[in-house]
């Protein structure tokens, strides 16, 4: 089975989306499933106006299709609404295949704090996107209801993981220990609302770890605050492990696997209660959330960070990778907007039960019946 992803994100982009396909990738290759992906380095791309570090495919519609073609899927996933991504669900609905897609970022909001558009606006073009495919996947149950409650359809739960080997308790402190140490660990651009924490009267220190545009001139605004740069593997892990309470200030994530790594490390969370933090994080055992973030922040100073860690246990990759695989196989059942043969179905369903996925032989997926095509 050879599964291709399609997506935007890729490296040498550092984020949550290419933290989690890379990862999926790995899992899938142990199940005996191939995966493939089409990215921007398969086109021709140019530099984001706003994000000059981040560069995005110039539509080809004859280049996309050959790349498709000489990639030779079982199964196409859209994992960004980008140039990507739209060139993608175009080859799979112009050829009947049905496909899946994910809802990983908040895009209206995002176009919203970066060109001004009202967030509603964008809503539209994100219904027809998503709705196309056989599926859409969201990592949240507060996500599912807020899409389901804007128009999106067929909604599938997507879970995450965390590495709990290389994210736990340390004995180190990078940034002292004299103090309380506050930390934020992510994308350092307009959309993450840094300013709310760096703004916060908090109790103690606090430290930025990561890169991204808007870093210079919250460095310039913020003389008080420690800014690490990007940190990777290790180092980002004993970062992790050098902070008291972990910062969460977006409101716009829609799931945040700072969030799950943070709680693994034994930091408990301060966020706003808005999706994501609110799937996450117990209030008042594995963090606060609170629309004050400083008042969240000094709250979970106090709290005990075995149990954050805890928490975090029960997210596995492995789980993300099983449930992915469910959500490819009730697609291809459903059948969706876009009809494929039914003997193309059944043959891609059986080759899916044949890797012997665990999870793929519960009743509830052998009662569902292919769409009448």
């Amino acid at each position: 089975m050879r599964i291709l992803i399609a997506t935007d994100a890729a490296p040498p982009q550092v984020n949550g989306v290419v933290r989690t396909y890379e990862r999926l990738a790995a899992e899938l290759e142990g199940q005996g499933i191939e995966t493939v992906f089409l990215t921007p380095a398969d086109f021709t791309t140019v530099a984001l106006p706003f994000y000059r570090e981040i560069r995005v495919a110039l539509p080809s519609m004859r280049h996309a299709r050959r790349r498709i073609d000489d990639l030779a899927p079982d199964f196409i996933h859209v994992a960004t609404e980008g140039p990507v991504g739209w060139m993608a669900r175009r080859v799979c609905l112009s050829r009947g295949q049905p496909f899946t897609t994910s809802y990983h970022t908040k895009f209206p909001e995002y176009a919203s704090a970066h060109l001004g558009l009202p967030a509603d606006w964008c809503y539209g073009p994100a219904r027809l996107f998503h709705n196309a495919g056989a599926g859409t996947m969201v990592a949240t149950a507060s996500l599912s209801r807020d899409l389901a409650g804007r128009g999106f359809k067929h909604l599938l739960p997507w879970t995450r993981g965390v590495d709990t080997d290389l994210f736990r308790p340390r004995d180190v402190r990078l940034f002292g220990s004299d103090q309380p140490v506050f930390l934020y660990v992510g994308r350092v651009s307009r959309e993450k609302n840094i300013e709310a924490f760096l703004g916060a009267e908090l109790p103690g220190r606090k430290v930025v770890v990561g890169g991204g545009p808007h870093l210079a001139e919250l460095a310039r605004a913020y003389p008080a605050a420690h800014f690490t740069g990007p940190k990777t593997g290790v180092d980002l892990a004993k970062a992790y492990a050098s902070g008291d309470v972990f910062v969460f200030p977006s409101r716009t994530d829609t799931f945040g696997l700072v969030l799950l790594e943070a709680m693994a490390s034994g930091l408990p969370i301060a966020a706003y209660p808005v999706t994501g933090p609110i799937d996450l994080v117990a209030n008042g055992r594995t963090g606060y959330l609170d629309d004050d973030l400083a008042v969240a922040a000094r709250k979970a100073l106090a709290l005990d960070r075995t149990a954050a860690r805890r928490h975090a246990c029960q997210f596995s990759w492995r789980r993300m990778a099983d449930q992915f695989v469910e959500n490819v196989e009730r697609a291809l059942l459903r059948g969706g907007p876009v009809k494929a043969p039914r003997r193309t179905v059944l043959r891609r369903v059986r080759k899916l039960r044949s890797i012997g996925v665990q999870s793929l032989q519960r009743p509830r997926f052998r009662r569902l019946r292919p769409a009448k095509i």
